[in-house]
């Protein structure tokens, strides 16, 4: 174990930052152990976030999981959701990620192995374009969306889930990762709630995951 992973149990190491278009920082820390990608005020890929998504990864179910042959992974980062996928979960299908920041691709490689994982495919494209151009259905969609702590409107938008819907495979599963901080935050899912009630006919709701975080769970 190197000095700075060994350090990082008692205090965060910082070892690379970054800016982006996108992401105005970007900051790959050594934290308890783990290497983390950080935004400014909130987790990108693995440490908490890494956390959340294996919730809601084994509330879908390993064995469900690994049934499926192909999952869309719309928000990359660091590749913590793939590398639960392909580690964890023991998924052997193809998976598809959509991510929007170059610079998140070239850090998840350099730092986190992306690029060294088999059966993958990165694409930097939009992730509302990408959806609603896309003519491939999927058995399970991952959507983990943020720009530091802001998530874009499009996600609860109904052309969005319209489309979500429109490529999901007959037996397949979104999960989609929110944020809940403030009033408004709850009234936003709220109404997400209702909306994707009209599209899909089971919609679970995980609340206070890790905090902050809200996981969905859709299924037609």
């Amino acid at each position: 174990m190197n000095f700075k992973r060994l350090l990082s149990y008692i205090l965060p190491i910082k070892i690379y930052q970054t800016a982006s278009k996108i992401n105005q920082n970007l900051e790959v820390t050594w934290n308890n152990g783990q290497l983390v990608l950080d935004s400014k005020n909130t987790n990108f890929s693995f440490g908490s976030l890494e956390r959340v998504m294996r919730i809601g990864l084994n509330t879908l179910g390993k064995e469900k999981i690994t049934t499926y042959q192909s999952v869309l992974v719309l928000g990359v980062g660091g590749g913590s959701v793939i590398k639960l996928l392909q580690d964890e979960i023991q998924f052997g299908g193809k998976i598809i990620g959509i991510e929007l920041d170059p610079k998140v691709i070239e850090i998840a490689n350099q730092y986190f192995g992306l690029d060294k994982r088999k059966n993958i495919e990165i694409n930097l494209k939009d992730a509302f374009e990408f959806v609603k151009n896309t003519t491939t259905t999927y058995d399970l969609i991952v959507i983990d969306i943020f720009q530091d702590k802001i998530m874009p409107d499009f996600l609860f938008s109904e052309p969005f889930i319209f489309n979500l819907n429109r490529i999901l495979s007959k037996k397949g599963s979104v999960l989609f990762n929110s944020i809940v901080t403030l009033s408004v935050d709850f009234e936003r899912n709220a109404a997400y709630n209702r909306l994707v009630a009209a599209h899909f006919s089971s919609v679970q709701r995980l609340s206070n995951v890790e905090g902050d975080n809200e996981l969905f769970i859709l299924r037609k």
